[in-house]
């Protein structure tokens, strides 16, 4: 069994984990931390799991905990893990961190987007960024993983086999992604006008526009290393009244006529061997994936314009969270990929 630690693990990212990691086969939940519920046990924060997990929260992690652990996931704000890492290092422990901390291999982007400057530059160095579907094989000998993001999963995932195909095919400076998140995506600790029922309920609204979101450079920097040049994206997110799911449209200006068939098995070939991406004949909806570790994308070609349209969904907790941090420890432990993940989506 696999002892797994889970640091900051009363919001949204850390009670999906546990209630993955209930069910894994393979994985023994030995620690689970957080401020404001320590000393209580796990169903105070998570009624679902009442019966399932015999577990009380501590309040952090000691040196003799992390020591249990073989591998400690990190589900808290940007900025916590990076300074906290190498001691969970030094205990022997694996790390997979759901912040943006180890996800840019060039520390100076994170300072430039998030509250630089980085504590750990030489462990962000090391760290692999957890997309299995570009790093698989990096991350099967990582220390460090740095999970990425939910909108970002699934705008790399999209346009991955258009950057692939190369310029002959698409105009790699043509794309735009226009994303929508449920409200979970802002974490469960994050409360202000936003993020009332009263507010987001009924209504659709854009933010961070205009290349300012701090998603936007993650995906570029993957984008740009599939590319062998630096690629930019047009990246607008949409908040919806929903409690979970993303759903990513993505654009690009084709330099050659292709049909939709055609280029729909260009990434049914791309994606044919991955257990945890579909892609449809039909166009996906978030209520495809919810509750599972799965992505789905679809695709149609609009031949007026010379335009790809590309639609990818996915639960922002699962395949965009705590799902693909599971499907990373699980490459990292020597396990089966799929592990823990094979339950399929709720419907409806």
């Amino acid at each position: 069994m696999v002892r797994v630690g889970i640091l900051g693990a009363s919001g949204y990212g850390g009670g999906e984990l546990l209630r993955l990691l209930a069910n894994h086969p393979y994985a023994e939940i030995v620690l689970a931390t957080s401020a404001t519920y320590a000393g209580k046990p796990v169903e105070e924060s998570f009624p679902g799991l009442a019966g399932r997990l015999s577990l009380r929260f501590a309040a952090e992690a000691t040196l003799d905990d992390l020591q249990r652990c073989d591998v400690v996931f990190m589900a808290r704000d940007n900025g916590v893990a990076m300074k906290e890492a190498r001691a969970i290092l030094e205990a022997g422990c694996k790390l997979i961190d759901l912040s943006a901390d180890f996800r840019f291999r060039d520390t100076s982007i994170y300072d430039r987007w998030y509250a630089g400057p980085h504590a750990s530059p030489d462990l962000a160095a090391e760290a692999v960024y957890g997309l299995p579907e570009l790093h698989r094989d990096a991350i099967r000998s990582a220390r460090i993983v740095g999970n990425p993001g939910c909108y970002t999963t699934a705008a790399i995932l999209a346009l991955t086999p258009l950057v692939k195909a190369g310029p002959d095919l698409v105009d790699l400076g043509s794309f735009i992604v226009d994303a929508k998140s449920g409200v979970s995506g802002a974490g469960r600790s994050r409360f202000g006008p936003g993020t009332h029922f009263s507010e987001i309920n009924e209504s659709v609204s854009a933010y961070k526009i205009a290349g300012t979101h701090r998603h936007t450079p993650e995906i570029e920097q993957e984008l740009s290393a599939l590319a062998g040049r630096s690629i930019s994206i047009s990246f607008t997110p949409h908040l919806v009244p929903m409690t979970r799911g993303i759903l990513a449209t993505c654009y690009a200006t084709l330099r050659k006529p292709i049909d939709a068939d055609e280029l729909r098995s260009t990434y049914t070939q791309r994606y044919g061997g991955e257990p945890f991406v579909h892609v449809s004949r039909s166009l996906p909806a978030t209520k495809h994936t919810l509750g599972s570790n799965m992505l789905h994308i679809g695709l149609d070609v609009d031949r007026r314009v010379h335009r790809v349209t590309v639609v990818a969904c996915l639960d922002n907790l699962g395949k965009g969270m705590a799902g693909q941090a599971i499907q990373n420890m699980n490459i990292l432990c020597d396990l089966e990929e799929t592990a823990g993940l094979t339950g399929p989506g709720l419907w409806p």
